[in-house]
């Protein structure tokens, strides 16, 4: 493999100098003759601009090399439209957000190495509120890749991610493996890895720290000429910390998204764990979540999710948008310790169809400090900070409006701090053809609510 230092071509690797001009030129030399592996010698900090990654280049990082996100926001000329900021919407009023390394129908890409790439969040945060950052109106991604083939993450540290640490738009046959990604869990939108129109993709082996969600499928409006739909996705083994959802399908929903597993991934101090949150109109079907251990708490209401460790729903954006439908989404195998149960709602009964839980076991209990009682609805229509919840007592499932929904070998155990919200092992609403095979459980205070089960 031909190796070109960007030491030889001007890279200062100071950690003030912006190296992103000599690294730029070792990546189109590289390009230019045919490819090969672009390396950042260790035991330096290589800050930079944005970065255009071209086909057939490797970006490989030493242990202890560093390639940092520059501050400066003049510093990223690229810019592309999306709804990351702006609640989804989209609109040539928009400026673009910025990025830190992209490429553009790109082929045979590589990010490897043991070394760091630093997207720099903590230079652009405004105010520490204490539970959340408010960030500066422009932040870059740290990786925004769109319409890429053959894409190869391996062993390489993302860290301080200052918008969605790894996006990927429109690319086909992503490898993920091994990588690290530790971002600050005060830091808001830092989503560990978004897959937006992707296809035949394998992430295994991460560990993944993320203020937003660790791991996302999407398919959004601005992508559309990237892309179909997001499909063909295996996500397995790894770990996961979230302050907002661990491991998330939606909310954005232009594109059908479909053929997804996740199986045997530990998540620990999330404020969601698993969930499908359809949002937009088009369909979200054919998932499984398998051999998974959670544990959810409840945090500050500025983060989506109220400790929920499963949650499927199927509720429009706004009353224009319109929703799709949840199809065929299977949960086996689930160990839950949460602070509240899982939750399924469709917007009408017929939005949420074929739902099965088979050996998920609830133990519900409360550790934290936040309000309990509620479950997050959001984005709903209407919605605004501090609304989209629903105020309701918590049960170990809590099923609203939804179709051919089983639960397999289930079972439901409270701990020891029950507060008076805590309520019943199964709690259904509008539910055609419910059905129970071998479900235990009780009412978290029997002598007060007697029923296991309620059902209308």
């Amino acid at each position: 493999m031909s190796i070109y230092s960007v030491l030889d071509y001007g890279a200062c690797g100071d950690g003030v100098t912006n190296d992103a001009a000599a690294i730029q030129q070792a990546i189109e030399v590289c390009h230019a003759a045919g490819g090969g592996q672009v390396r950042f010698p260790a035991g330096r900090v290589y800050r930079s601009g944005a970065l255009m990654l071209k086909s057939n280049v490797e970006m490989h990082l030493e242990p202890g090399a560093v390639l940092q996100a520059s501050p400066d926001v003049a510093a990223y000329p690229y810019r592309f439209t999306v709804g990351a900021l702006s609640g989804g919407q989209v609109g040539a009023g928009q400026p673009g957000a910025i990025m830190f390394i992209t490429a553009e129908h790109a082929e045979n890409i590589a990010f490897s190495g043991g070394g760091t790439i630093d997207g720099g969040g903590r230079f652009f945060v405004r105010e520490d509120t204490g539970y959340i950052y408010r960030m500066r109106p422009e932040r870059p991604f740290t990786f925004f890749l769109l319409g890429c083939k053959k894409v190869t993450f391996r062993d390489v540290t993302v860290r301080d991610g200052a918008l969605w640490t790894i996006r990927l738009s429109g690319c086909d046959d992503v490898l993920i493996h091994g990588i690290r990604i530790e971002n600050d869990l005060k830091l808001p939108n830092n989503d560990g890895i978004d897959l937006d129109r992707c296809r035949n993709v394998r992430i295994s082996d991460c560990h993944i720290v993320s203020g937003d969600d660790c791991i996302v499928l999407k398919t959004c409006e601005e992508t559309a000429a990237y892309g179909e739909g997001c499909e063909n996705i295996i996500v397995t083994g790894c770990t996961l910390t979230s302050t907002s959802i661990a491991l998330c399908v939606g909310c954005e929903c232009r594109a059908p998204m479909r053929h997804i597993i996740f199986d045997a991934c530990v998540i620990r101090s999330s404020h969601r764990g698993l969930a499908v949150r359809l949002s937009e109109a088009s369909d979200v079907e054919d998932v499984l979540f398998s051999h998974m251990l959670v544990e959810t708490r409840y945090f500050h209401r500025d983060w989506w999710g109220a400790g929920e460790p499963i949650c499927v729903s199927a509720i429009p954006w706004d009353d224009e948008r319109g929703i799709g439908r949840v199809r065929n989404v299977r949960f086996v195998n689930i160990f839950c310790r949460s602070e509240n149960g899982v939750y399924v709602e469709g917007w009408t009964p017929d939005r949420v169809q074929d739902i099965l839980f088979e050996n998920v076991h609830i133990e519900l209990d409360k550790w934290s400090k936040w309000e309990g009682g509620l479950y997050d609805r959001r984005p709903c229509p209407g919605d605004r900070v501090g609304a989209g919840s629903l105020k309701h007592p918590t049960a170990g499932f809590f099923l609203n409006q939804a179709q051919n929904v089983t639960l397999r070998n289930c079972r439901v155990v409270w701990g020891a701090n029950r507060p008076p919200y805590f309520r019943h092992a199964l709690e259904s609403h509008a539910v055609a053809n419910l059905r129970l095979e071998n479900f235990e459980g009780e009412s978290a205070d029997p002598e007060r609510f007697p029923a296991t089960v309620i059902e209308d």
